[in-house]
């Protein structure tokens, strides 16, 4: 591991402050994602801002009964917060499923929305990778693919996002918060806040240079009844989705009203598979309504050499997420 100035940090305000000037900001919470890319040499930061002891730790209702999330809650006390659990069990079901007991405990609400790719091209230093060293080019793309991306990929990048947890937002809706470094306040639609490769695949997400996470916003519960998260995975703890899918249904009536669905391991960004929820809502909630929408679900896919498997996987992912939602009352 590089040399490095620490500071810790008193308020956010204090933070951004710390970071203005800095080419390469990076804000220290956890550490359970960056330290390893120190340790492997793929980040090399000049300075770290500690913010995990802020004070941005609350679970707060707000005013059209949704929830904030404060940025610094760790992943544990945010899943298993009671309101949490109550109103967004799909999100506490997601969290859970992630990583291990030991990581929960440290990794924060605003890490886990900056989690890097774990494609082994991007960490190891050796090969070419193009979210690492911008031009040098992907070793994915024409190498070993069987775990990257079939949507949204480029000629630059193939990598996969790696969060559970951004699956479930993808699927529920929600607001991130930011501050700046001028002090003032922006909001950033869920959406809109990951990014696909396109030709500039370092930058992950739309956060501008210095900005800091303080808080994520969920909108109005609607799936605290019927939901699911389906995590395939090689090992049952410790290991990373090939294919994800969290699903929610808002059921009245015999028929879907309302639906949330998106996938994980399948792209760069949480994969929000808007068309299939469109196609779900005032359908009957059976099979063949659930393998319709998964068909509508896959139908943009483009496999790599060793990952046309995700396709069939992916599909059989959906309508095995959404029964199990609707088993929840059924």
């Amino acid at each position: 591991m590089r040399p490095f100035n620490y500071i810790a940090s008193t308020s956010p305000a204090d933070a951004v402050a710390a970071n203005a000037g800095n080419p390469a900001p990076h804000y220290l919470g956890g550490g359970t994602n960056l330290i390893d890319l120190m340790k492997e040499d793929v980040e090399r930061p000049e300075t770290l801002i500690e913010v995990a002891s802020l004070d941005r730790k609350e679970v707060e209702r707000t005013a059209s009964g949704g929830l904030r999330l404060g940025a610094m809650l760790s992943n544990t006390e945010t899943a298993n917060h009671p309101d949490v659990r109550r109103d967004y069990p799909l999100l506490t079901m997601t969290m859970l499923a992630a990583a291990t007991e030991q990581i929960r405990n440290m990794a924060t609400n605003g890490g886990n929305l900056l989690q890097r790719t774990r494609c082994p091209y991007f960490y190891e230093t050796s090969m070419p990778c193009n979210k690492r060293e911008p031009g040098s080019g992907c070793g994915a793309i024409n190498g070993m693919n069987a775990l990257h991306a079939i949507f949204g990929w480029s000629e630059s990048c193939v990598a996969t996002n790696p969060s559970d947890m951004n699956i479930a937002l993808a699927a529920i809706g929600a607001t991130v918060e930011v501050l700046q470094p001028n002090g003032n306040s922006r909001r950033i639609p869920f959406a809109d806040f990951h990014r696909l490769p396109g030709d500039e695949p370092q930058r992950d997400n739309n956060l501008a240079p210095g900005e800091l996470i303080v808080g994520i916003e969920l909108d109005p519960p609607k799936f605290s009844d019927n939901y699911y998260y389906l995590k395939i995975r090689e090992r049952s703890s410790y290991a990373f989705a090939l294919v994800s899918v969290a699903a929610g249904m808002q059921l009245e009536g015999g028929r879907i009203t309302a639906a949330g669905l998106a996938m994980g391991g399948v792209s760069h960004k949480p994969w929000k598979l808007t068309a299939a929820e469109e196609y779900l809502v005032g359908k009957a909630p059976e099979t063949a309504t659930f393998e319709a929408a998964a068909e509508i679900a896959m139908r943009d896919a483009r496999p790599l050499e060793e990952n046309e498997y995700k396709i069939e996987m992916g599909r059989r992912a959906v309508v095995r997420a959404l029964q199990q939602a609707l088993d929840r009352t059924a």
